[in-house]
């Protein structure tokens, strides 16, 4: 592997902007599921890995949730060593191709980029652009680096859910050398990677493929198993020797508002499902999971998952749709990149508006009347607060609802075990601190949005890492070994 900390050989691109990533146009991708940004090729990344300046206080590693060495595989990548570049990266990350895909970097590793000064019109490193190169280098190249593992310690470990954070988990315990085996309800894993992100933002093969990496580490997935039903959280810590919770945030929440049990409103959770795990889109040529035919559709929320769920509604060939949200473009919590291309799809954005009842017809929705808002003082969250202007609605003529305004922890699996500490009001678990992840239950750690509600992808691996650290050095201690 080359010397990370040489000097490079090649001279630094001075760019003030990232290397453009090339894209699918709006008016041809509106039209299919197929990936939206097409990526880098070699020169590109290339070009890309030399902006890095190698800076000597290397903020961004701080700013990667599971400390990712960014510098040395930028380096690598300027250099055009890709190889050597992938496996900087897997010593931190398993799963490149999809965080460069979802991860919001410009909230983490690139905000906080010596670069970055937005003053000077310059940009930071395009460190999710070349992190995602490389993951689907790794695939085109058939590059199967997996990660060493120590000797065998003769522990087990189960992980409940196969999101982020357990995949995460699940990763770091088996290089550990523990035995790991996954527990997932639905019947493919991945969690929210699967049936929430849609195949035109995060392509189920490469899912699938990286999650494969793990079956070849060996790791055991066993699906269509929901604990809390299939078997109790208690029979679960009786058969293994230490747990991991990571069964994300999978309850939908709703508005109460009148009309939301009408035909034709879906949460997000089951719209994207549908649409996402199930190929409802191809119904009935290769899916038996049919989508609803929908002329117009109003989609409530602002958040990413709200840019998803109205992005998919447009991929399937309605007359208009509709983005609904209480306040304006200025607060919407999505990233940037995908309010962006909700944009430039033709979503038509209904900004200060919030709904307040959901009109039918013989049982089905005909159309949803909003109440018109202005921005009033900050609150808790420190954006604007908005405040109903009296007498003025505006009232739109739709046949389907799709609530994507957030979502909580389904509790499944939480009542079938009344002694694990919970919060009251939000139904999340509660852990001992961040570092540990550690709950009120002997064996038993928990991470990703089951503890914090809804959040990122790379803040539940944040998480998982956090949990499989501790949960080594505890079966290490029951063994009587100091974990290394």
């Amino acid at each position: 592997m080359a010397d990370e900390k040489k000097k490079p050989t090649y001279k630094f691109n001075k760019s003030k902007t990232k290397t453009p990533m090339r894209e699918q146009p709006p008016e041809e991708r509106i039209k299919n599921f197929n990936e939206v940004p097409l990526g880098f090729t070699c020169e590109e990344a290339t070009a890309e890995g030399q902006r890095c300046i190698q800076c000597k206080k290397r903020p961004c590693i701080a700013g990667c949730p599971v400390g990712v060495d960014i510098p040395a595989f930028m380096n690598l990548v300027g250099e055009g060593l890709y190889e050597e570049a992938l496996r900087k990266v897997k010593e931190k990350n398993f799963l490149p191709a999809i965080c460069g895909r979802v991860c919001p970097q410009e909230d983490q590793c690139e905000l906080v980029c010596t670069m970055n000064k937005p003053e000077k019109n310059r940009e930071p490193g395009g460190v999710g652009r070349v992190e995602r190169f490389l993951g689907d280098y790794a695939m085109e190249h058939d590059l199967n680096i997996l990660p060493s593992k120590e000797a065998a310690t003769g522990k087990s470990v189960a992980i409940i859910g196969s999101g982020p954070a357990g995949l995460t988990a699940a990763s770091d315990l088996i290089q550990k050398g523990h035995d790991v085996t996954v527990f997932e309800a639905l019947h493919r894993p991945g969690g929210v990677l699967f049936y929430g992100i849609p195949e035109f933002r995060l392509p189920k093969k490469i899912l699938i493929k990286e999650i494969d990496g793990l079956k070849d580490m060996g790791v055991k997935f066993i699906m269509n198993y929901p604990v809390g039903k299939a078997e109790s959280l208690n029979s679960i810590r009786e058969r293994f020797d230490a747990v991991f919770i990571g069964v994300g945030a999978g309850l939908p929440w709703f508005m109460g508002i009148p009309g939301e049990n009408l035909n034709g409103v879906y949460s997000a959770n089951e719209f994207l499902t549908r649409v996402n795990l199930m190929g409802g889109y191809q119904f009935p040529e290769k899916s038996d999971t049919p989508i609803k035919k929908i002329k117009k559709v109003a989609v409530i929320g602002g958040g990413n998952v709200a840019m998803d769920s109205a992005r998919t509604a447009k991929r399937l060939d309605p007359d208009h749709v509709y983005l609904i949200y209480r306040r304006t473009k200025a607060e919407l919590p999505a990233r940037i990149e995908e309010s962006h291309h909700a944009a430039e799809e033709f979503i038509d954005f209904q900004l200060l508006h919030a709904p307040i009842e959901i009109i039918g017809e013989n049982g089905a929705v005909t159309g949803i009347k909003c109440q018109e808002m202005e921005l009033g003082e900050p609150d808790d969250s420190g954006r604007r607060r908005p405040v109903p202007i009296e007498g003025a609605y505006k009232t739109w003529e739709v046949d389907t609802v799709v609530v994507a305004i957030g979502q909580g922890p389904n509790p499944i699996l939480t009542a079938d075990c009344p002694e694990l500490d919970l919060n009251e009001r939000r139904g999340t678990i509660l852990v001992q601190d961040e570092l540990t992840m550690r709950t009120n239950l002997e064996n038993v750690w928990a991470g990703g949005d089951i503890v914090t509600g809804g959040a990122t992808v790379i803040l539940a691996m944040g998480a998982g890492r956090n949990a499989a650290t501790s949960i080594h050095s505890y079966l290490m201690s029951e063994s009587g070994v100091t974990a290394r």
